[in-house]
């Protein structure tokens, strides 16, 4: 099958509906003027035939009144003035006495009205000489005087019409053309961007690269989808990008661990030489190698898959996913954490994303504040979630990026962790509609948090509390082991 470009689409459609238009403009501009001049004509034949007979029926004239003179002054030619007509004079028993110019044929019925008693008695018909037709009206003089015959031809007006066809059938193939031509232009115009948008779609298509310069001008429809193409290939880059730099960041991170353990492998070879203490050291070190190795790999891919956007968004109560994970955590870790929360705030979000990002929050707490002798607090106000430890704080320097995946302050990278944890707390909080904060706090230790955005029209952001719950905030909750 063959394929039809758009622009020519577009000047075909464009050249058959001003074919159209013009064929039925046309046809109804020649058919009312035809009929305009048919009726017009038709209208003046039959004044002069009733003037005619009014004038014989109002005072007796002879053949011979009607006959033509030389002074131009008679009733033949009043009638050949006022109208041009062919007009022919009939004797008392039928023959010509007087004969137009074309000679009118005159028929039996010409004939009985020539001899006619009563005066103003009308035949009418139509005749054709050599190659004109004519409108023939024959009035009778009355008292078998004889009669006149009065004759419009009907070549000229046909010969004028036929004309005016012509003229209009030129008219309308000039603007046949012309329409063409324009829906040509015009398409040229306006598929000119649609086509080489499509050639650089054809083009990121077949080489994969997505830095090339898509044409985005104009402020329609076509400008729209340039400007939401290269906004799509915007995102894509960047998706590429990060993809690429989340492979390299994982390749460095995995590397330390695998190194150690690698290392660890080797001594195994020698365990027998080694004292029981070195060996408990050895085996507990690949342990706690492994586990990292482990956590490791499961933010990567939680990270990568994005398993968290996978899970649908329900009402839960925020302050009791924090205190269900601070209880956690306390158990696990043995130490003292605080939770205090609005006893009524209901939130629209993912629980197990919500719940990683908290359990990420504190322990990356518990893993700084290593003193221990003051409680980690965990805070649930509203549509935030805060989490405060008295550790060594956040350098300045650092504050701007340890969002960033795999980032790690220079002193702290001694300290177990991907550098992910926090990663994941800013990607739920954005996946919320909200952002992640960090900041130090006075006297001491860092608050860090995020903050989820209120629930769009039809989704409720704040509902009544469960149960015998009562609106206000909740006792602080204390969580040890």
């Amino acid at each position: 099958m063959t394929r039809v470009s758009l622009r020519t689409a577009f000047a075909v459609s464009f050249a058959a509906m001003a074919v159209a238009v013009t064929v039925l403009v046309g046809y109804l501009g020649y058919d009312a003027a035809a009929r305009l001049v048919r009726v017009d004509e038709q209208h003046v034949f039959a004044e002069v035939v009733d003037d005619l007979r009014r004038e014989v029926t109002q005072r007796p004239l002879t053949v011979q009144e009607y006959s033509s003179d030389t002074d131009h002054d008679g009733p033949r030619d009043e009638l050949t003035r006022l109208f041009r007509s062919d007009v022919q004079v009939l004797g008392p028993s039928g023959r010509i006495a007087d004969p137009g110019s074309p000679v009118l044929p005159v028929s039996a019925a010409d004939r009985a009205a020539a001899q006619q008693d009563t005066a103003g008695g009308t035949v009418r018909n139509q005749a054709r000489i050599d190659d004109d037709h004519y409108r023939v009206a024959t009035v009778s003089l009355g008292d078998g005087r004889g009669a006149v015959q009065v004759a419009q031809q009907l070549s000229d007006t046909e010969d004028l019409l036929r004309n005016l066809q012509e003229h209009t059938v030129l008219l309308a193939s000039v603007v046949v053309l012309g329409a063409g031509a324009v829906g040509w232009w015009l398409a040229r115009r306006i598929t000119g961007r649609l086509v080489r948008l499509t050639g650089v779609a054809e083009g990121v298509a077949r080489t994969g690269r997505l830095d090339v310069e898509v044409p985005v001008r104009g402020q329609d429809e076509v400008g729209r989808l340039g400007r939401a193409f290269d906004d799509m290939l915007g995102r894509l880059a960047t998706a590429e990008d990060d993809q690429k730099r989340l492979v390299q960041d994982a390749g460095h991170e995995l590397r330390t661990p695998l190194t150690s353990l690698r290392t660890n492998v080797s001594l195994l070879r020698r365990l027998e030489e080694l004292a029981p203490r070195v060996r408990a050291e050895l085996i507990d070190d690949m342990a706690e190698e492994t586990r990292e190795l482990s956590d490791l790999v499961n933010e990567l891919v939680e990270l990568a898959a994005g398993a968290r956007d996978a899970e649908e968004p329900v009402e839960v109560p925020l302050g009791d996913i924090v205190a269900k994970v601070a209880d956690r955590v306390g158990h696990r870790t043995g130490r003292e954490i605080v939770v205090r929360a609005d006893a009524g705030a209901v939130v629209r979000g993912r629980p197990t994303a919500l719940q990683r990002a908290v359990s990420n929050l504190l322990e990356n707490a518990v893993k700084f504040d290593t003193v221990g002798s003051k409680s980690i607090e965990a805070e649930a106000s509203g549509l935030q979630v805060a989490v405060r430890d008295r550790g060594p704080g956040i350098p300045d320097a650092a504050l701007p990026r340890i969002f960033d995946r795999f980032y790690r302050a220079p002193d702290v990278r001694s300290l177990p962790g991907s550098g992910l944890g926090l990663a994941i707390v800013r990607d739920v909080a954005q996946s919320h509609g909200g952002t992640a904060f960090a900041r130090n706090r006075p006297g001491g230790g860092a608050e860090v948090g995020f903050t989820i955005a209120p629930a769009t029209s039809g989704e409720s952001a704040s509902l009544p509390p469960a149960g015998d719950r009562r609106q206000g905030r909740a006792p602080a909750r204390t969580t040890r082991r």
